[in-house]
């Protein structure tokens, strides 16, 4: 990205006057509003569509709405944009995660359980937020996939708009391969189980997003696996067909095999004894659910890669307190 004026950016107090930017070939085919929400960070979205709407923002020195897609060479004209100072009271703290792997393409972490993947929904900020402020060298950072802020595991990152498109479509054509690691309450018997349910999203009354089985819902295939088993507990490895909110989660409470420790869909009696399993040694006070494994092609050399993360330390103490399994 070519930009002139560019010792500030757009969104600054200091950007009293319009600058003129050449896309490249990475921003080419994003739609402009999407372009601006990016790069003019910290603007209202409401001023951003009103720049839009009243001309102000021009590409190749013409009108343009919100609907156009950048090409490669275009001229962007971005307006004086003056918004107020922010406070950093509340701003991301620069954080580094675990690293599976990385390239100039693309980061893939291990998350621990508890954080967010972004910021939103009463959390001020999450993994993304966090990594930019750790690299404010980056010019690109977007997450790939989400996972629940409960669940560990793999998180793949785009580094590259070019790389963040091409893993979005390996995920909608279905030619990635994600598997989890769930530990469920009861006794689970099938060595090789598929489980097929609509899944419907909605909002409870105190305002929290939830998902339940309910004829008309999305399309939803999980395939689990029977990995371990105790008397009234099982180690299974989850793969998704498709990717739906809570989809593991959801899936398996309904089929009478809460995921252990979940706080949203489990068996919230049993979660709380749980927390006390072997005076600590063994207790569980997390969800029990890893993104372990993740296959997909590689953006640029076309590779197929396999990358994995192991169980998390406390989920592994929490198997050992069980004893020796069944199966």
């Amino acid at each position: 990205m070519a930009m002139q004026n560019d010792s500030v950016p757009p969104s600054s107090p200091a950007a009293l006057q319009a600058q003129f930017v050449t896309i490249d070939e990475e921003e080419a085919g994003q739609r402009i509003d999407n372009y601006l929400l990016r790069v003019c960070k910290g603007v209202p979205k409401s001023h951003i569509y009103r720049i839009l709407r009243s001309g102000e923002v021009r590409v190749n020195k013409g009108r343009i709405d919100q609907l156009y897609r950048l090409v490669a060479g275009d001229t962007v004209r971005i307006p004086p944009i003056r918004i107020a100072e922010k406070s950093t009271e509340h701003a991301a703290p620069g954080a580094e995660f675990a690293v599976v792997y990385e390239d100039a393409h693309l980061l893939v972490i291990d998350k621990p359980c508890g954080v967010a993947v972004h910021g939103g929904s009463g959390v001020s900020y999450g993994v993304i937020e966090q990594l930019r402020a750790a690299r404010p060298q980056a010019k690109f950072l977007e997450l790939v996939h989400r996972l629940d802020r409960e669940t560990s595991g793999l998180l793949l990152i785009g580094k590259k708009r070019s790389a963040l498109t091409h893993l979005h479509d390996q995920m909608r054509e279905g030619t990635t391969d994600k598997r989890y690691f769930a530990a469920v309450k009861g006794d689970w018997v099938n060595k090789r189980q598929h489980i097929r349910l609509p899944l419907h999203k909605y909002t409870s009354a105190e305002g929290e997003k939830r998902v339940l089985v309910q004829a008309g819902g999305q399309e939803a295939h999980t395939i689990f696996s029977l990995l371990k088993k105790w008397h009234n507990f099982a180690l299974l490895e989850a793969e998704l067909k498709t990717g739906r909110t809570h989809q593991i989660r959801v899936h398996l409470a309904s089929s009478g095999f809460p995921i252990l420790g979940d706080e949203k869909y489990g068996d919230f009696a049993f979660n709380k004894q749980l927390h006390k399993v072997g005076e600590g040694r063994g207790a569980l006070k997390r969800m029990f659910l890893h993104a372990h494994q993740i296959t997909f092609t590689h953006p640029d050399s076309g590779e197929r890669m396999t990358l994995r993360a192991p169980l998390p330390a406390e989920c592994e103490r929490f198997l050992v307190s069980l004893g020796a399994p069944q199966a």
